[in-house]
Order: structure tokens, then C-alpha cells, then sequence
């Protein structure tokens, strides 16, 4: 980041934002190739409006995200009473800005409320010693499809609850896990549903991948962790590796290029950064230093200076809030991690 970084002009304020704002953050959310097909239908007075707006937006926040979200599923709710809408054309419209998952997401939250509750909602608001209790006679593979459906705290949490033999088969499941038909999901989420008073199910979509178990693993504890790789990789050398190479440490933050590293930044607190560089090596101080200004470097480094003894466990908590931002920029598309090489093994020295 360059000195003059602490003048550049940001992104509107949510609550400020106009009508024409919002629009152009959407067009921006959509990406180049789908906002350009929208921009082909507005007349040349329109599209120099929006295009001076999208050219002021630096970035998009993630509040800017919800707020543009928010509204554009209201209108969503209104299409679906028009004529020639309903639940289809928007699901359909949706996938196509969205894709699949994410749309369902929403057509969930703007479709008309059922009288019985979603039985996999109510799964997903158990505690995980609840999870384990439904899942524990299940087969591997149900296991792992409810499991990808959790927050990584509390499907690490499930897992540790786990057989040894049976979480290294859940893993496995998990990052092997292929599209999955959604009459498939009805059935396994109707069988659940058997043992929660015969709630009715609400159709799923399949998460899952490689990915899913690599912040899987990276959200357990360490030594955990790490046995769990090292058992896979013995089973499976190639689905060991692959998933090795997208486990993302702290340590793997200095394999990042400068634009990445400062987008992250700004999604962090400047305590947390300093916390977490307490125990960081110099290579890692150095990448991150040096993608802030100058002032605020000193700042970080005076913070350091001023911090006494610290838990470990502490600095490893401040050290992974940068990692879920890291993390959530790379859903979002905004930073790329396949280069980065993993590590997940790695340790902090």
C-alpha cells in the first residue's frame, strides 16, 4: 500500500448509498462478463451514469454486499407475483447472476415461508454433540453430507466426536464429494427428518470438495489436524496431496502477492495484525509490513513493542481471523490462494 493510501477515496457509505450506487455496486458484484450484458440494454445518458459511479467504487465491502443483496431480493420477491415471473424465472435469473448454490440460498429467504419448519435448518442450529447423536449410526457419507452443510467450528467440533476410522472416512467423503442429485439430499434429509418429530425438508444443495475439507482440517486443532492429513495421505496419496495444497496457513500469507495482502489488510484490525506477527517469522513480518503505510507500519510495530507476554493461544486466535479473512476474499473471488502452495503441516516459529 502507498503512502498516499491514507487519502484514497473508499467506498460510499452503505446508509448514503443512492439508487444508482447500489446498481453499480451490483454491476461490480455481477462481474465484467454479466454486467457488460446488462450495460447493452441502457441508453448512452444511463450507462455514463452508472459507469462514473462503478469507476468511484475502489472496492466493495462486505456491508455494501448485504445492503445491495438485501434489496435486490426484494425485488426478486416482487418478480415472483408478476405474470410472467414466479419462483422459477427468479430461481433461474438468480443462478444465472449467482450460480446455483448461492441462489438457492436466496430463493430460500424470498419464497413464500412453508407451514413446517426446515428440517436441515433445524440441524444446522443443533449444537454438535445434538449432530452426533442424529448422525452417530448413519454411514460415512450421510455424515459427510450433513457435516459440509456446518460452520468449520462446529463440524470440527463433530468430527472430534467422532471414531478415529470413521472421521478419516468422513474427510475423505467430504472432499470427494461430487454434485449430488437433489432428490438424493430430499431422501437422506427425509430420513433425518424421521428422527426430528417428521418435520418436513426443504430442497438442499451439496456442499463439499476439496476445498471444504482443507478449512475443515485448518480449523481443527493443530496436532489433530495433522494426523488426520497424514492418515489420509497414507490411504490416498493424491487426495492427501490436494488437499494439503489448499490448507492455508499464517506462515503461507508471505506467498501472497502485494494487491492480495493489501486487501486483506484492510479487513483487519491493526491489534489483531500486531498480535498476530508476535510469534511470525521475519519473512512474514516483512510481506505484511510492507503492504500498509509507513505510518501505520510504525504503528504496528510500536503496538509490538508495547505488547508484554502473551498466550499462545491468543496470538494463534488473532493469527486466524486474518486467515478467515483471507479466506472470505477468496470466496468472494478477490484473492486468488491457488499459488500459494499450502502448507498445512507448517508451524509458526
Amino acid at each position: 500500500m502507498s503512502q498516499n493510501s491514507d487519502t484514497q477515496v473508499g467506498p460510499p457509505d452503505v446508509a448514503a448509498m443512492t439508487k444508482v450506487q447500489k446498481l453499480a455496486t451490483l454491476l461490480i458484484m455481477l462481474g465484467p462478463e454479466t454486467a457488460s450484458h446488462l450495460l447493452k440494454q441502457f441508453d448512452e445518458s444511463e450507462l455514463e451514469t452508472v459507469t462514473t459511479e462503478m469507476a468511484k467504487i475502489p472496492y466493495v465491502t462486505q456491508q455494501m454486499r448485504g445492503a445491495v443483496l438485501k434489496e435486490f431480493t426484494e425485488v426478486a420477491v416482487l418478480a415472483g407475483s408478476c405474470t410472467l415471473g414466479g419462483l422459477d424465472y427468479t430461481k433461474s435469473t438468480l443462478e444465472k447472476s449467482f450460480g446455483q448454490f448461492r441462489a438457492s440460498n436466496i430463493i430460500a429467504r424470498v419464497s413464500p415461508v412453508k407451514t413446517t419448519p426446515n428440517a436441515m435448518a433445524q440441524i444446522l442450529e443443533m449444537d454438535a454433540r445434538q449432530v452426533f447423536n442424529l448422525l452417530k449410526h448413519e454411514q460415512p457419507q450421510t455424515i459427510a453430507l450433513v457435516t459440509s452443510y456446518l460452520h468449520s467450528d462446529k463440524s470440527s467440533e463433530l468430527l472430534m466426536l467422532l471414531r478415529n476410522e470413521v472421521r478419516d472416512q468422513v474427510v475423505e467423503r467430504i472432499a470427494t464429494m461430487a454434485a449430488t442429485p437433489i432428490e438424493v439430499v430430499e431422501r437422506v434429509v427425509e430420513m433425518l427428518n424421521q428422527k426430528l418429530a417428521g418435520r418436513q425438508p426443504r430442497a438442499l444443495n451439496q456442499t463439499g470438495g476439496v476445498k471444504n475439507a482443507a478449512e475443515l482440517l485448518n480449523s481443527m486443532e493443530k496436532e489433530t489436524s495433522k494426523a488426520l492429513l497424514v492418515s489420509l495421505e497414507e490411504r490416498n496419496p493424491e487426495l492427501g496431496a490436494a488437499i494439503r495444497q489448499k490448507m492455508f496457513t499464517f506462515e503461507d500469507l508471505a506467498h501472497l502477492d502485494t494487491a492480495a495482502l493489501q486487501k486483506v489488510l484492510r479487513e483487519v484490525e491493526m491489534r489483531d495484525l500486531a498480535m498476530a506477527l508476535k510469534t511470525a517469522s521475519e519473512k512474514v513480518k516483512k510481506a505484511l509490513l510492507s503492504c500498509i503505510s509507513k505510518r501505520a507500519a510504525e504503528t504496528v510495530n510500536e503496538e509490538l513493542g508495547f505488547m508484554g507476554p502473551l498466550r499462545l493461544r491468543d496470538i494463534e486466535a488473532a493469527q486466524g481471523r486474518i486467515i478467515e479473512a483471507v479466506r472470505r476474499l477468496e470466496a468472494e473471488g478477490e484473492v486468488d490462494l491457488s499459488s500459494t502452495g499450502g502448507g498445512g503441516d507448517e508451524v509458526v516459529s
